[in-house]
């Protein structure tokens, strides 16, 4: 898949989630405070979408600097070490996030 066919679909998807997140957190229908997020955060349904919405942003993310980067001439012959950094750079901070999403657990 080419990286502008990603970024599209990850926009598209981003679309879904940043309208659910904006739903869920921003804008609900009731008061929200840090004890109903850390209710939220123990069921794995919502780790699991936190952790879709990371993976999302950062193939779009990624899939953009890429893009921009290798339109400028200098950079344009170091595409495949970039696409490297960013794959590897991608997969690194996905693990982290999603470990530390994953494993999060409330206060005693």
């Amino acid at each position: 898949m080419r990286v502008f066919q990603m970024q599209r679909l990850t926009a598209v998807a981003l679309l879904f989630f940043l309208t659910l997140h904006m739903i869920v957190v921003h804008y609900p229908p009731f008061h929200i405070d840090f004890e109903i997020i850390l209710e939220r955060m123990v069921n794995p349904v919502w780790k699991v979408i936190e952790i879709l919405f990371l993976f999302t942003v950062l193939i779009h993310a990624l899939a953009g600097a890429y893009a921009v980067l290798t339109d400028y001439e200098q950079v344009a012959r170091f595409k495949q070490a970039l696409a490297w950094v960013a794959v590897v750079a991608g997969v690194a901070f996905f693990i982290w996030g999603a470990l530390t999403i994953w494993s999060w657990q409330p206060p005693v």
